[in-house]
């Protein structure tokens, strides 16, 4: 295995890493998401229990208060995961670059080989065309 071949490998490495890495804050991100709806869902279950029952009434402002408090660190963590994704996508966005600079490389090493060997093939065929011309 050659050196460009070892490199490109590795920066597919590190982009599969990253994109597993994305998943996961999306992930985190969708649950997250998920449970800031279910806590607004409650709390307009409980409202609607606490406007029919008057002894639910009187814990409604304690539960509101702490529904709030809930929701908001809820939603600071949303906040720092879309930052955290915002970094991952610029971080995947460099490996694929990465990678794809060893890439063309890779290809303009392959290219530069071929056209050498092409070059030597037809100094070859050059060479023998001048003894054979020069026979006769």
């Amino acid at each position: 295995m050659s050196w460009s071949e070892s490199l490109i490998k590795l920066a597919t490495y590190e982009v599969e890493s990253r994109q597993q890495q994305l998943a996961e804050i999306a992930r985190r991100l969708a649950h997250a998401e998920t449970r800031l709806a279910l806590l607004h869902a409650e709390g307009e279950a409980e409202a609607t229990r606490a406007s029919q029952d008057a002894q639910a009434g009187w814990y409604h402002a304690g539960y509101a208060e702490g529904l709030r408090i809930r929701k908001a660190a809820l939603r600071a963590e949303i906040d720092a995961t879309l930052a955290e994704e915002r970094g991952a996508r610029d971080a995947l966005a460099l490996a694929f670059e990465e990678q794809k600079k060893y890439e063309q490389v890779a290809e303009s090493m392959r290219v530069a080989a071929v056209k050498e060997t092409n070059r030597r093939e037809n100094a070859e065929f050059d060479e023998v065309g001048m003894r054979a011309a020069r026979r006769r």
